[in-house]
């Protein structure tokens, strides 16, 4: 299978070669973030292009099909002219807390890609507690929407801040316990390890009917985690005008904006990892001669094309189904998923015991 290690290897000696090992490491640093931040512009521009054209295929119309061939440059077009207009601070707010926020949100989207493995030995942080990393990280990004809902001093964007801290620590529940169901199967926190336990087939598949449970029950907690609809009643334009973004502009807004997508790219990403195999190729069993076919595509591609995958199924969502109510919204995880994914954990914690998986 082809792998990256044979590049990060060769950029690892060069650099011990040619400078103390005390900044070779923090070139090394300087360098995953200098790459990390690129990823954040490319797929931000991405997907919101990829969020236009998927709403227009849903809707039979065009889409974007002015700036660049078939409107391929909108995105860029519209990152310029939020660069060029004026960030406003209104009158009232805190404005400490009011502009930090936004530089919250896009620092714990940042955090919760050091665990993931993007291809064959290609991850900056192989940590042997990731899921639970990933879980506690991931609670972070309300903290920045409390802040900028509650110093907007604006009744709107701290009504939004509240719906949405409601719903986040809510449904946080519900896709915790559908990574633990994965964790007790495996017998590991690690990434790393839980892709290597899918290399005879992916859990979604070995896993029988609580793991398929689970993954549903986990794709719709995360987005309602990300707000996105029809869970974005922290930001209801027909309510809250923008919810809890309604006073920012410019550069500070762009940051919420790229951190939604974002985030929306790192919970696909954790979804394809931890019951799709990640970068593990599609293997069946004892097939050798098919398991070795599947090895030939880039195990980068079998990541990007999962995750991409989960992300049109998520977009699909908010351009199908209407938007809930609040207590529809809450009803929804007390009543129904969180007991479901209780009941679930002691049926794969069972089907562990008696190891009737795969």
């Amino acid at each position: 299978m082809w792998s990256l290690s044979g590049i990060t290897s060769e950029i690892n000696h060069w650099l011990y070669e040619s400078f103390s090992p005390f900044w070779a490491v923090t070139i090394e640093m300087a360098l995953v973030c200098v790459l990390v931040i690129t990823l954040f512009a490319v797929l931000g521009l991405i997907l919101v292009l990829m969020e236009r054209k998927v709403s227009a295929y849903m809707q039979i119309r065009l889409g974007p099909n002015r700036v660049g061939p078939k409107g391929m440059f909108q995105t860029v077009a519209d990152t310029v002219k939020l660069l060029v207009k004026e960030g406003l601070t209104p009158a009232g707010a805190d404005k400490v807390m009011f502009n930090l926020a936004p530089f919250i949100a896009m620092i714990s989207a940042m955090l919760l890609m050091a665990p993931i493995a993007f291809a064959r030995n290609f991850q900056i942080w192989d940590l042997n507690i990731g899921v639970l990393y990933l879980s506690a990280v991931s609670s972070l990004s309300v903290i920045a929407i409390l802040m900028a809902g509650w110093s907007s001093n604006n009744k709107y964007s701290l009504l939004g801040a509240m719906r949405s801290g409601a719903q986040i620590v809510s449904y946080e529940l519900s896709a915790g316990l559908s990574l633990l169901s994965i964790v007790v199967l495996t017998g590991s926190l690690s990434v790393s390890e839980i892709i290597q336990s899918q290399a005879d087939g992916w859990w979604i598949f070995k896993g029988h009917l609580p793991v398929i449970l689970s993954f549903i029950i986990f794709i719709i907690a995360v987005t309602a985690e990300t707000n996105r609809a029809p869970f974005d009643m922290a930001e209801a334009e027909s309510e809250l005008t923008a919810g809890f973004h309604t006073e920012y502009s410019g550069m500070k807004f762009a940051l919420f904006f790229l951190a939604e997508y974002v985030n929306v790219f790192i919970v696909c990403a954790i979804a394809a990892t931890i019951f799709l195999g990640g970068w593990m190729p599609l293997h069946i069993g004892n097939w050798e001669g098919f398991n070795k076919i599947m090895d030939y595509v880039p195990s980068s591609m079998w990541f990007f094309g999962k995750t991409f995958f989960l992300i049109f199924v998520i977009m699909w969502f908010r351009w199908t189904f209407p938007r809930l109510r609040i207590d529809q919204l809450l009803n929804l995880e007390w009543k129904y998923l969180l007991p479901i994914s209780m009941v679930n954990i002691l049926l794969v914690t069972l089907i562990a015991i008696m190891k009737w998986h795969f």
